[in-house]
Parts: structure tokens; sequence; C-alpha cells
């Protein structure tokens, strides 16, 4: 398959049917096949050819969605960049990837100078944002209605689409290179289960669309021919908004963003009866948000998709039905029908079930690579299985259980204590807004067990009641020796708790 499959079909069959939706401005299948071609030629026109790399800077728009088109079909690689990143990790992307042309909105528009200063390679920067473009840089619109169409390349199959750089939680990133065929899989076998998105429905945009979680949702909905709605960024009044006035049918958030939504005022007031799918991931969310998000959303069923990018990026999810059983709605599902998922233990043995092991996928889904790192990929990949580094096990109905970070296990008094069943045990409190667990340096213990909480309100809750209230539910060894609280936790774009960052502002007394 190919990336822009979707569109032909769809201006085949609806071709006047909207495909784009952002604030007041709407596109049909048929205009934005031909702005897609018009913007492809422009690119040529500039020398983009077979492979290079092109990236985009910006937040959610109905540009970004054209974008995830044009590039491909001028037969370019797209590169998403990670819009909370400092400059410095900006350059370090797109100097590694080799990007030559950069498009940009108006929120990073000051950042060019910078770029064009520390990238030599950077030839070509185009302004996608609002209002009139910078006199250094090229105009969104401008070259849409100056250029010529251009024939699709359709180049797809093993081809590379993007780069996506990974979110840094552990070090520098990587480049992971993902083909069309990697992300047609993982799309389509994440559509096939029905709890996904539906075709022509409405599928909201509000995680940020540099982020692969939502880059997949985005080739769900294209491959079935839906509508796309976005919001520039997330604030759950835009997102309610943007649910009750466009009928949208589906969205992706992450834990944090749907607890905010829940915890909104008023947004029992918002209409949310379209909404008929939410897909979730990238952290576990506690029982008492996900109770509290179905009565939000009386009619969607609720998927939780696990994976990563280097599996472009689903390997298991936990459907509609499974949140209604008491012990399935705690794990992380079960394989995709696109996915091969085992555990193994440290010789790439497959483990007895309920055994805790490394969890691996195979399938069309695993990645191509990391750019410009063959040791890594070599590391990563072998035998064709994707080694995720999380720590899991699973039970005899196939349900995969994720426990922890491999690395972030920690070794206290010689027990293995797992941070996420921690961190379960904290969550069940009325007054813990989120929590993380992390191990810190014990003379005595040799790393103990420290949980940083984010209270619902100040003071509501101490640190001697949490941790009877954990003493009750777990064993003592695993119940936090000190508990920290703090207004916010680190978080990535991605909505991922940084935990390196914790350790490294937790005094370790």
């Amino acid at each position: 398959m190919y990336m822009t499959q979707g569109l032909h079909r769809s201006v085949q069959q609806n071709p006047d049917a909207p495909s784009t939706v952002f604030g007041d401005r709407t596109r049909t299948f048929a205009e934005t096949a031909d702005r897609v071609a018009r913007l492809a030629g422009a690119l040529q026109r500039y020398e983009v050819a077979r492979g290079d790399r092109v990236a985009i800077l910006a937040l959610n728009s109905d540009r970004y969605s054209e974008l995830f088109l044009a590039i491909p079909w001028s037969d370019a690689v797209f590169v998403p960049v990670n819009v909370r990143w400092s400059s410095a990790e900006i350059i370090y992307s797109l100097n590694e990837c080799g990007a030559r042309v950069l498009f940009v909105d108006e929120n990073f528009a000051s950042f060019v100078p910078g770029l064009r200063a520390e990238c030599p390679q950077l030839t070509t920067v185009i302004h996608c944002g609002e209002g009139q473009a910078p006199e250094d840089m090229l105009d969104y619109e401008d070259l849409i209605a100056s250029a010529a169409p251009v024939p699709d390349a359709r180049r797809g199959g093993d081809a590379p689409a993007g780069i996506y750089y990974t979110g840094g939680t552990t070090g520098t990133p990587k480049g992971v290179m993902l083909s069309h065929d990697n992300l047609a899989a993982s799309a389509m076998g994440s559509a096939a289960t029905g709890d996904f998105v539906d075709p022509g429905g409405r599928f909201l945009h509000a995680a940020p669309m540099f982020h692969l979680a939502d880059g997949a949702a985005w080739c769900a909905q294209t491959v079935v021919g839906g509508t796309h709605v976005m919001v520039s960024s997330f604030s759950p009044a835009a997102v309610l908004e943007a649910i009750s006035a466009e009928g949208v049918t589906s969205t992706l958030l992450v834990p944090t963003m749907i607890g905010m939504l829940v915890g909104h005022p008023g947004a029992h007031e918002y209409d949310t009866s379209s909404v008929r799918h939410i897909v979730y991931g990238a952290s576990p969310m506690s029982e008492s948000v996900l109770d509290k998000a179905m009565a939000l959303f009386p009619n969607a069923g609720f998927t939780q998709a696990y994976g990563m990018t280097e599996l472009s990026p689903v390997a298991t999810l936990l459907l509609s039905e499974d949140h209604h059983h008491p012990v399935r709605r705690t794990s992380a599902g079960r394989a995709a029908p696109h996915a091969e998922v085992r555990i193994v233990d440290a010789f790439d043995e497959e483990v007895p079930r309920g055994t805790v092991g490394e969890v691996v996928s195979r399938g069309d889904h695993v990645m191509l690579g990391y750019w410009n790192r063959p040791e890594a990929t070599e590391d990563a990949v072998r035998d064709g299985w994707m080694h995720t580094g999380d720590g899991g096990y699973m039970d005899d109905d196939g349900y995969v259980y994720i426990v922890d970070r491999i690395k972030d296990m920690i070794v206290t008094g010689g027990e293995n204590v797992y941070s996420v069943e921690v961190e379960k045990a904290l969550a069940q409190h009325p007054a813990v807004q989120s929590c993380a667990v992390i191990g810190l340096p014990d003379e005595t213990y040799g790393e103990r067990v420290h949980a940083v909480v984010v209270p619902t309100a100040p003071g509501a809750v101490s640190e001697a009641e949490l941790r009877e209230f954990c003493r009750e539910r777990i064993a003592g060894y695993k119940t936090p020796r000190t508990v920290e609280f703090r207004d916010a936790l680190p978080m990535s774009g991605a909505g991922k708790i940084l935990k390196r960052e914790l350790r490294r502002s937790t005094a370790p007394a």
C-alpha cells in the first residue's frame, strides 16, 4: 500500500464529502487532492527528489494533514518534529536526518533563523501557518496557487514514508524509519477491530499530530475514508466544543488528557453523544478516571493501544468489551490483528504464561530500522522480533500485562518491585490525581521505592496516609518508603511520564 491510497479512493467515491475541518475551514476530498497534487508539484520545483527528507514543525491543522499526503505524493519522506523540543533538539534531528525542506507555522517561525544558521543542508523553509509568511520564507498558499499538479508517485511498499524521532525519554532521540507498509499494516489491523474508526466517521485530532500515536489514527481514518477534524492543540474546552459542534465519532487521547476532560467544569453540559470510539495509550489510566470517562461519553467504547514508535506503533489492543471485565481492564489487551506478540527471557526463549519477561512483537508493522544506526537496529530487532524493553507477562487467554520498563525495575532488599504495580495501588486513592514511582539509591536496601504524587488539591492527603493505603493493597517491601508531592509530573510530547527527569530532580537522601 501507499500513504495516499485512501485519498484516491475517497475522491473516486465521495469527492464532495468533507475531508478536513479546521476551525471555520472545511475542504472536500476533491479539493484536498487538487491541493496536495499542486503542493507536491511545488516541492519538486524546489528540487525535492525521491527519498529526500521534508520536516514539519507545526501545531495541528488541516495543512498538517495535507503534508502527510503531499510529501509522499512527491516521493519524499516526511519528518514530523516534536514541537516541545528545544532549538538544540530540533537542530539535532534536522541535521541527523539531513532534512532539506522545513514546513513551519506561525508558532515556531521565530526558531527559523537559528535553524538556518545551524542546519547548512536546510535550503527551503515554507510557512504553513495562518497569515502572511515572513519575508525569509515561502508562503504555503502561494505555492499551491502557482504550482501545476503532478502525478502521484504511488511508491509504497517497503519504501520509507516517514522518520519519527523517539521522544528521548532514555537519551539521544533515534530516527525510526517507517515504510508505507509499516504504517498501513498498523492502521488497517487496528481498524479491522471495529473499535478504532468508522467509515465516513469524523476523527478529532486533539493529540499532537507530530506523534505517531495520532499519526496512526490519521492513517486509519484516511484508509476508511473519514473526515479529519483538528484542534491546534489540546485543551478540555476546545476538545469538548469540537466534539459537540462537529459530531465527532472517534478520537485518540492520552490518559492525562482524559483526566483533564472529566475534571473540566461543566464537561457534562456538552453534547458528547456522537462519540463512538475513544482510543488511549502512552501510559496506564486509573480505574477511577476510566469510570468517569465512561460516564462523560456514554455511547463510546474505550480501546487501549499498546506499542511503540518502532511498531508503527500498535502491538496490542484492549478492546471496548474488555473494559468491563474486572481483571482484563488492567491489561494492555491482546495482540492486534496485524501483530504477533510473545514474552521472552534473556535468551529470546518464550516464557511460560504468567511469567514476567520482555515483550517482543513481529509482523509487517516492525520498523525498517533506526536512521543511520545499524548497530542499534540489530540490537532492537532480532530474527524479525522487535524487543520493546518492556517487562510484562501474558495470561492463558493471551492478555498482556505490562509491569515496567525492564531498566526501571526497582531492586530493594533483594526483591524485585515493578513500579506499575505500585502506581496502580496509589492511583486508587481518591486524592491522587497522578503519580509515578521510581527507585532511588539507598544505603541499606540498595534502592528504595519512591513515589512522586500530584494530589487533587494541596494537602488533600499525607505521606503517612498514602503509605498505609498502599500497605493494605500490596506487600510491605513494595510500599513507597518515601513520598514526594508535586504540582505536576514531567511529560513527553506523547504524554509519557519522564522518569529520567524525575530521577534527576529528586534528591537521593
